[in-house]
This record gives structure tokens, sequence and C-alpha cells, in this order.
């Protein structure tokens, strides 16, 4: 399921860091103290990466979308260059 605003606007922190996903690699971390941060998970080379994207509100949903859809776009365009 998509995040929506109102989905993170009410997620409360918990005693753990929780993630709520949006899907393609895209999620935003909730830290016990209540600090909301957007990451990035992809793979490249057969190993796991993790991007920082920025805080909740600063960067709202929509640039975190853009971001990952952006990264992804330039990672498949660095590939096509190495073959």
């Amino acid at each position: 399921m998509k995040l929506t605003d109102i989905n993170i606007k009410k997620a409360k922190p918990i005693e753990k860091t929780r993630k709520l996903f949006d899907g393609g690699g895209l999620y935003i971390e909730i830290a016990s103290f209540g600090g909301k941060l957007w990451r990035h998970k992809y793979r490249f080379d057969g190993k796991y990466k993790l991007l920082a994207l920025g805080k909740y509100p600063y960067v709202p949903l929509q640039e975190a979308r853009k971001c990952t859809l952006k990264r992804g776009n330039n990672l498949r365009r660095a590939l096509i260059r190495l073959l």
C-alpha cells in the first residue's frame, strides 16, 4: 500500500525505530524520539545500498518519490555506460 501524507503525519514513534514502506525501495524511518527520515534502499553491483533523502516534512512525500525515480534512472544510465 502506498503511503499518504495523512498516514505519515499520524504515525507515532514507538520504542524501536520502525519503517513505513512506499514501494520501489522508498520508505520513511520513524525514530523512537519522533524524527522522520526518508530513505531509499537499492541494489547495486550485488550489494544493498542505502541513501538518506532528507527529513519529513522538509522533504514532502512527492519530492521523495521524485528523488527515488531520478536516482534509479541515473543508476540505470551508469550501468548502461559501463556495459
